[in-house]
């Protein structure tokens, strides 16, 4: 069954992120049990980590501005002014007063300091199992400051403790390459206490933190250590590519041998647009869905992060992944005459992400386009073999044969023929292999940065400034602690 992230309230309104008030409210009647008392028994530890777990839900972020910051899609939407933020971002210029980027800054903290409230009273109660609850919470502290790292740089590094109100202000921004220092760490500790299965369906392996661990060294252009750590995963058998790409991403198909780390989302449980940090489906597949829709497969949806013909180009003849990704609604339309579909002010491509897409026959309770169940991959294998192939190639003393092997496999299921290529060629087509395998899926604008791609691939970058993005100013003001905003930025 799917690892139910239910919200912990009592828990959770004691555990604060980066605190944003200075004067507390006087509660009556007092609560028996406080933050300082709650960790008694195995049952705590296990329900405030299903809290940590949490806040992955909020993932639709980072695909849509993997997305659509970068050379494969547009914002699309209602209107340039409906999710501004994504616009500004499609555009590059978006500043320091964005909702998008002030919503992921804001929630990975509170994943942050989650996993921090664990750590705090990690010594408190002793019981078989804790160090997988905790091995787990640390590879969550790792994905949440991965996710603020490569969004933001230079960021508060808080560990194993919660911030107060007056601790806040002294609360300096840390060097990225010290919070990837961290990252590692915490990384290589969940890796060492985690098995290769998990009784429980969405649960953290050894794998997932492996292949987190190879991305994250990827990342900072560590190739031998990537390449040894992926090797890892994929001498260990454990994981294979699913054969029926077109199928990968249905909810028949959740959980294949593919999957090395996905999000879990439920369609039972409704969901409103007043909290999306609330929800407990997906809401990708229903923003990005064909506005006025009517006809079969598909249901009607709100048309955002529409990949572009830049991108639907860049697919090989006959590659399987292009139809699987890319959804051409008047091809389809000829197929099928009696779909309708309407486009919305935001902008129009005539392409929909067909992965992440809302469907008859995937469809949530209550607004459907908040609580669609399909899951949200993270990390699929075909990602370990592709980031292994490259930092084979990369790497000083490089492996180009086992490189090639490693992407032919990728091939091979995209019925495309093997490739042949050393050097320099061989970095070019493994860069051009993870546009086409990973489309829709919000890698691309980080892929373009760690690689220097960005400025010749996507219209309005400027090199010095977009590589990162800028530190909500709210946050900068609320913090107090003399935080620098990102270079560039207002």
């Amino acid at each position: 069954m799917k690892i139910k992230f239910t919200k912990l309230a009592v828990i959770l309104t004691l555990i604060l992120a980066i605190a944003s008030c200075d004067s507390f409210v006087e509660i009556d009647p007092y609560y028996a049990q406080d933050a300082d008392s709650y960790f008694n028994n195995s049952d705590d530890y296990s329900k405030a980590l299903t809290g940590a777990y949490d806040l992955l839900q909020t993932s639709y972020l980072d695909l849509f501005i993997g997305e659509i910051a970068s050379d494969n899609s547009i914002a699309g939407g209602e209107s340039v002014t409906d999710s501004e933020g994504l616009h500004q971002i499609d555009a590059m210029t978006h500043g320091g007063v964005n909702v998008e980027l002030r919503n992921l800054f804001r929630w990975m903290y509170t994943g942050i300091t989650r996993v921090n409230y664990i750590y705090e009273f990690k010594d408190k109660v002793a019981f078989d199992g804790k160090n997988k609850i905790l091995a787990e919470a640390a590879f969550l502290r790792a994905f949440y400051y991965f996710q603020l790292v490569k969004f933001f740089g230079d960021v508060p590094l808080v560990i194993d403790k919660r911030l107060g109100a007056s601790a806040v202000p002294q609360q300096a921004r840390t060097a990225a390459a010290d919070v990837y220092a961290q990252i590692e760490k915490d990384l290589l500790f969940a890796s060492s206490n985690l098995g290769w299965t998990a009784l429980e369906k969405g649960r953290v392996t050894k794998g997932a933190a492996l292949a987190l661990l190879g991305k994250v060294y990827l990342y900072q252009n560590k190739f031998d250590q990537a390449a040894s750590t992926l090797d890892q995963v994929i001498n260990q058998g454990q994981y294979s590519l699913f054969a029926e790409y077109d199928k990968l991403f249905l909810v028949v198909n959740e959980s294949s041998s593919e999957t090395v780390f996905d999000v879990q989302y439920v369609g039972s449980e409704g969901g409103g647009f007043g909290c999306f940090v609330c929800l407990e489906g997906f809401l990708a597949p229903g923003f990005q869905g064909v506005r006025g829709y009517s006809g079969p497969i598909y249901a009607a949806g709100f048309s955002y992060n529409l990949p572009t013909k830049d991108l639907v180009d860049e697919f090989e003849a006959n590659d399987v992944r292009k139809n699987a990704s890319i959804l051409d609604i008047e091809a389809f339309k000829k197929i099928n005459p009696a779909v309708k579909y309407t486009v919305g002010a935001g902008g129009h491509t005539g392409f929909y992400n067909n992965k992440y897409i809302k469907r008859q026959d995937q469809l949530g309770l209550q607004d459907q386009n908040l609580t669609s169940p399909v899951n949200h991959k993270i990390i699929r294998y075909a990602d370990v073999l592709l980031m292994a192939a490259e930092a084979h190639n990369r790497k000083a003393n490089a492996n180009n044969q086992l490189a090639l092997q490693y992407v032919n496999q990728v091939r091979a299921r995209a019925k495309l023929p093997a490739i042949s290529k050393s050097g320099a060629d061989l970095t070019t087509a493994i860069y051009r292999e993870r546009r086409v395998e990973f489309a829709g899926e919000g890698l691309r604008f980080f892929d373009l940065v760690r690689t220097g791609q960005a400025a010749s691939k996507i219209v309005g970058f400027q090199t010095g400034k977009n590589e990162l993005f800028p530190i909500p100013q709210a946050e900068i003001d609320l913090a107090n602690a003399g935080w620098i905003q990102n270079k560039g930025y207002n």
